[in-house]
């Protein structure tokens, strides 16, 4: 197994990349493909001692952050994005993993491999934290704009997550709304409402964003301007809370000794909403495993997320979102035949 680790990805491009790189290739025992500025690379490489598990794949130019992703994709061919998905289209990769600009890395997925045939839109596809475990959750921030038949194929891709990777047994599917009666929300929320009902997945209706975290529901389909918006809002509370707690809990000697008492406590709460133990999430629809963790991942969170890639790889993801979509498209037709 080869994953492919963009080395220019990161907010502190290169060191948690080529770090993260080190460790994955000693860890799970696989060459690590790290692309990236080999000038920039050897050197950082060199010093940490590599035992040779790190093949360097040279990329001189960089997607940044504020990079416009649809023409920098066209106009930097050879970014670090576009050379690392090149791999796993010739089959030399078989998954890529990122934590540069999420926008970045749908144009050069979109470009360099393609969607999944049938599929209209790929979807991000988060994983959150909730009382039952955890709750898959697209799109995320891939397609502000959406129609309904979207959010139907982002369910299937979803289901599909959650019961490869999750190993949920029959995933229960929802909807995001303002209101759990199958008449609230938006035009689009209420027709998707429709076709979710009848698509054969277990479709358990609408769940309320303040529900998500209930665990009743193992997969949350919605826009992803909403999803995103509840993404950030997620992690800013949480980050919040945490605050509040530490301020607390060392605002007198007899708090102090009380979170002390508490500490293991505290360190799985931490732990629980740490968006680094997820390290990243796929871009489910493309034509190929593309995962892209947070801007600010450190090399813990990417050796999280290339534990995640290689996941996907194992239970052969994309073949399972294949036979998905095809099962969707032709149970559609059928309908429209019948």
């Amino acid at each position: 197994m080869r994953i492919v680790l963009d080395a220019m990805g990161s907010d502190d491009y290169p060191d948690p990349e080529v770090q993260a790189a080190v460790d994955a290739a000693e860890r799970f025992g696989n060459e690590i493909l790290l692309v990236g500025n080999e000038e920039i690379l050897k050197p950082k490489l060199k010093a940490l001692g590599d035992p040779g598990k790190v093949k360097l794949i040279h990329a001189p130019e960089v997607l940044e952050m504020d990079d416009k992703p649809a023409s920098s994709a066209r106009g930097k061919a050879q970014n670090s994005m576009a050379v690392g998905m090149d791999l796993l289209k010739s089959g030399e990769g078989d998954a890529f993993v990122t934590a540069g600009n999420t926008g970045g890395a749908m144009a050069n997925g979109l470009f360099r491999l393609g969607r999944i045939r049938g599929v209209k839109r790929p979807a991000l596809t988060g994983v959150f934290p909730v009382q039952s475990g955890q709750c898959v959750v697209l799109d995320i921030g891939a397609n502000a704009d959406c129609k309904p038949e979207y959010l139907l194929q982002f369910a299937v891709m979803g289901s599909l997550y959650a019961e490869k990777i999750r190993k949920v047994n029959n995933p229960r599917v929802a909807l995001m709304s303002n209101g759990e009666e199958a008449n609230k929300g938006n035009e689009l929320v209420k027709t998707a409402h429709s076709l979710l009902q009848g698509s054969g997945l277990n479709f358990v209706g609408n769940v309320e964003a303040k529900e998500v975290y209930g665990g009743n529901v193992d997969v949350v389909v919605t826009d992803g301007f909403t999803g995103n918006v509840f993404l950030k809002t997620s992690e800013a509370v949480a980050k919040y809370l945490v605050t509040i707690l530490k301020d607390q809990l060392t605002s007198g000697v007899r708090t102090t000794i009380g979170a002390a008492l508490a500490k293991p406590a505290f360190d799985k709460l931490r732990k629980v909403m740490d968006p680094s133990e997820v390290g990243a999430v796929p871009l489910l629809g493309l034509n190929g495993l593309v995962f892209v963790g947070h801007g600010r991942s450190n090399a813990i969170a990417l050796v999280n997320a290339i534990q995640g890639a290689r996941q996907a790889v194992e239970v052969d993801l994309v073949e399972a979102v294949k036979a998905g979509i095809q099962e969707q498209i032709n149970s559609a037709r059928n309908k429209e035949i019948s």
